[in-house]
């Protein structure tokens, strides 16, 4: 086609296009992305894809999965010893495990991202008081203050997500105040004050897009941290409660048959393992990606 456009003009790329150039030149962090989008689809479209109820009973006690010498098709990956059918439970199990780890933890990044940055936006003896009470609550892991809280609270799904919800929000803003906090004393920031910009024009233009790192690597931990918790509660009998096809639930019924029946704690586990490490490996790609556009 005829053009009159004489010199050709270089498109240079945008820091999101590099971004997104760097990470999927990563081919570990794309095989991740592809499985993330996979545990996605089967989170939000268990309910129409499980081939059975949760708890309905088929009829076959500890059947071993189809790859099996004894196993059957039907059954993909086996029964329990009640005769539920385990691919229904993990199916229908990932709402309750990953899906509300995701809830949690983009709600807790939203209030956690909103208090860091107007606290690392202050100075003085505010910003030195929450820097100390955020210290001293960081010192007690999630895990146990969301026991606290469901010893308080009592066992229960609510109560649990709650409680790992309330545990998360001061990582996101001990995280998000520390790096608002060292951008703010940097040179540039100081020149752009000279000139004239307001504290609004700087978060939003040069604060927050130098700190995306961060707040990237703080999501998918918490991501992570929350999918271990919720397991780790419902294996514990804290959260959620038999007959509830939650992973950790699902591992902590299963426990005594480890030997009788070993995929019924190994297909759990499993799961649980997978999608932490998925979630590990976008995260630690984005953060490559990310660090590699703004350079």
């Amino acid at each position: 086609m005829l053009s009159n456009n004489i010199y050709q003009e270089q498109k240079i790329p945008t820091q999101w296009e590099r971004a997104w150039q760097n990470f999927r030149s990563n081919s570990l962090a794309m095989f991740g992305l592809w499985c993330l989008f996979f545990l996605l689809i089967i989170t939000f479209s268990a309910q129409f894809i499980a081939p059975y109820a949760p708890n309905q009973q088929v009829g076959e006690l500890l059947m071993p999965p189809s790859w099996d010498p004894s196993g059957h098709v039907e059954f993909f990956f086996g029964t329990d010893d009640l005769g539920r059918d385990i691919l229904t439970r993990l199916l229908l199990g990932s709402q309750l495990t990953f899906g509300y780890a995701l809830l949690i933890a983009l709600a807790s990044s939203v209030i956690g991202i909103v208090i860091g940055v107007m606290a690392g936006m202050t100075r003085g003896l505010k910003s030195s008081f929450l820097n100390h009470i955020l210290d001293t609550v960081l010192s007690i892991p999630s895990m146990l203050l969301a026991i606290i809280v469901v010893a308080y609270m009592g066992p229960g799904e609510v109560n649990i997500l709650l409680a790992i919800w309330l545990a998360l929000i001061p990582r996101f803003i001990r995280a998000v105040y520390t790096a608002v906090h060292s951008e703010v004393e940097k040179d540039y920031i100081i020149a752009a004050r000279l000139d004239g910009a307001n504290d609004f024009y700087l978060l939003f233009n040069s604060i927050l897009p130098n700190i995306l790192t961060v707040i990237t690597t703080e999501i998918t931990r918490a991501i992570s941290i929350a999918t271990l918790d919720i397991a780790a509660l419902g294996f514990l009998g804290l959260g959620a409660q038999a007959p509830s096809s939650e992973w950790g639930a699902m591992l902590g019924d299963s426990i005594e048959l480890i030997y009788l029946a070993p995929w019924t704690v190994t297909l759990p586990g499993l799961a649980i393992t997978f999608s932490v490490l998925v979630v590990n490996l976008v995260g630690e790609g984005l953060r490559q990606a990310i660090n590699a556009g703004i350079d």
